[in-house]
């Protein structure tokens, strides 16, 4: 910086006779050979003036002035319409076919203008609002047609400079009534449209892509033309103050698809990429676990009933899967009855005579060390960047005309703090984006080799410690899987008790959940829910079901005992000589 500024200085020091100035904090000129300060000062850009202050106002001209400045008349839906366009672009660079955009985002857009009759019909809801600006109905709403007229005079749009019926979007009540869009039914929106097209990317992927900035979200508004000028009521509608969470934006798209009224989504079939096989294989990769689990993974699969294509299915009228997740939720059921993860089972797993190498097998030691670590790096890396994150926009929206000036005081400010902090640190204001990837962590080949970043990778590790091999089949050395208690509860009284149970439940098992829920984005809860539906599917017929369900005080552990607050007791099952709540492995072989 200093080079560009003092190009055109081209004057020898006085002392050394070397041409080698740089300008100090002061603004001074100094010999970075010798460091002898000269008189001469650097010409900035004083930023502490207003522009506006020095104008000459003309009073007869100032009307004509304000119209031209807030831009021509628009409705609300056609800013997010442009924040749509963008979002999709966004996602075709990213890899998404550009058929996503034309064919499928356009086509569930217009079905959701008309259902809310905001467009393509003979009674626009917009209407109403333009009614009690002007004083009456116009010409083109009493014949049918859209209210929006381009011989209307200035009236309150004028006044303040918004959009046309942001005054609709500002009410409660009539949000809901007529089902008008916001920022997070934006990302819903995206998301129907790739569930429809089966692509690979999931809800969690498009949430992190939103953090990450490579999808126009926060500040999205700034896409928007030059003639569509946002102020005043239009700042609570566009502006984003916090990134939507995962359940948010699911339970968004589902009651998107219902006011819709799409009909039945594409079969999910195993060639799908949201299939839990597929699904369940990228996951495996990403959590460095080798690749003979991913076999047994499939059998639980099969086992529980998730592989059938009408359970997959999204049905608008029905339940939208947590695919992701529940692919997550497999792979753990799966590490379960494998390795116990009882705090007990996995560090002290009977070893075998093995015909290879120890090396050669898998171990949970070395897998948690590894993870671990990366885990640490990546959530530092995580806060470092939320820590950075621009929220601010270079394109501000002014709450009033009034206020307009103290807003470009304060932003003026904020550049010039930026600005400093820039020079003084000589690092960047803004962190850099990484580049978009599916897998937030990278791991190398053997241990030491080149491109490890992560660690060194574990997927040609063998089973053979708890796997022993039959006549035909081939069964886990662990006989037992324990499991918290299924009890049922009512589905709209009760949400999550993953808090009141997490006291009772094992180490390993919970720190599997912290890593899950942190790869997908979601809360260490909806991973567990997602558990126990799995194991509702697979312990037995009787305690099937989609809801969330209260477990019993307490948790089965190995061994048949329950433990209740530090107290340990014997289970009732087990003083009339039964055994305990436990799934044997030779019974339901997989």
């Amino acid at each position: 910086m200093d080079e560009a500024d003092t190009a055109d200085y081209t004057v020898p020091c006085a002392v050394c006779s070397a041409v080698n100035w740089a300008i100090s904090v002061d603004l001074k000129y100094y010999c970075k050979s010798c460091h002898n300060v000269i008189d001469k000062i650097a010409e900035v850009d004083d930023h502490s003036f207003m522009d506006y202050a020095n104008r000459v106002t003309d009073l007869a001209s100032f009307r004509k002035r304000r119209i031209v400045e807030h831009g021509r008349k628009w409705k609300v839906c056609e800013g997010f319409q442009f924040i749509l366009k963008h979002q999709a672009e966004a996602l075709i660079r990213m890899g998404v076919p550009p058929q996503f955009k034309d064919s499928v985002l356009c086509q569930l857009w217009r079905m959701y203008l008309q259902k809310s009759r905001q467009a393509y019909t003979q009674n626009p809801v917009g209407s109403k609002v333009l009614c009690s600006q002007t004083g009456g109905p116009s010409a083109n709403e009493k014949e049918g047609g859209p209210s929006i007229t381009e011989t209307e005079g200035p009236s309150a749009i004028e006044k303040e400079g918004c959009s046309e019926d942001s005054e609709a979007y500002l009410t409660l009540h009539k949000r809901r009534s007529n089902g008008l869009m916001n920022m997070n039914k934006t990302l819903a929106l995206l998301y129907l449209g790739l569930l429809w097209c089966r692509e690979a990317l999931t809800l969690a992927d498009l949430l992190r892509l939103v953090r990450e900035g490579h999808l126009p979200f926060i500040n999205a508004f700034e896409c928007l033309p030059e003639e569509m000028k946002l102020f005043g009521r239009d700042m609570p509608i566009f502006r984003v103050q916090s990134i939507p969470s995962y359940t948010m934006v699911h339970r968004d798209a589902c009651s998107l698809a219902r006011y819709i009224k799409l009909p039945c989504f594409p079969p999910v079939g195993p060639e799908c990429l949201q299939h839990p096989t597929l699904l369940t294989l990228r996951y495996l990769v990403l959590l460095n676990l080798p690749d003979q689990l991913h076999p047994w993974v499939c059998q639980v699969i099969h086992l529980v009933g998730l592989d059938k294509i009408s359970t997959l299915t999204f049905d608008p009228r029905a339940h939208l899967p947590f695919y992701d997740v529940q692919a997550a939720a497999l792979i753990v059921v799966t590490l379960k009855l494998l390795f116990g993860m009882d705090d007990c089972s996995e560090w002290y797993c009977r070893r075998r005579r093995l015909s290879l190498s120890a090396r050669q097998s898998f171990s949970v030691r070395r897998w948690y060390r590894l993870l671990q670590a990366a885990l640490v790096r990546a959530r530092r890396r995580e806060e470092d960047h939320t820590a950075r994150m621009r929220w601010t926009s270079q394109k501000p929206i002014y709450p009033s005309w009034e206020r307009k000036a103290s807003y470009i005081k304060k932003r003026r400010m904020v550049d010039q703090l930026q600005t400093a902090f820039t020079r003084l640190t000589g690092s960047p204001a803004e962190p850099e984006r990484p580049p978009p990837s599916s897998f937030r962590f990278r791991w190398g080949g053997e241990e030491g080799g080149e491109g490890a970043w992560d660690g060194p990778s574990l997927s040609h590790k063998t089973l053979d410690a708890v796997v022993k091999k039959q006549p035909g089949c081939e069964t886990p050395v662990n006989v037992a899987y324990w499991h918290p208690a299924l009890k049922k509860c009512i589905p709209w009284a009760c949400r999550s008790h993953f808090e009141e149970d997490k006291a009772t439940l094992p180490s390993m098992y919970c720190w599997l959940l912290e890593l899950c829920s942190f790869l997908l984005g979601v809360k260490e809860a909806l991973v567990h829910e997602e558990v126990l539906r799995v194991e509702r599917l697979m312990i037995g017929p009787q305690q099937r079901t989609w809801m969330p369900e209260r477990r019993d005080e307490g948790t089965t552990r190995r061994g048949g005992e329950t433990r209740k607050s530090g107290r340990t007791k014997p289970h009732s099952d087990r003083k009339r000589g039964k055994p305990a709540s436990r799934v044997n492995s030779k019974k339901k072989k997989l």
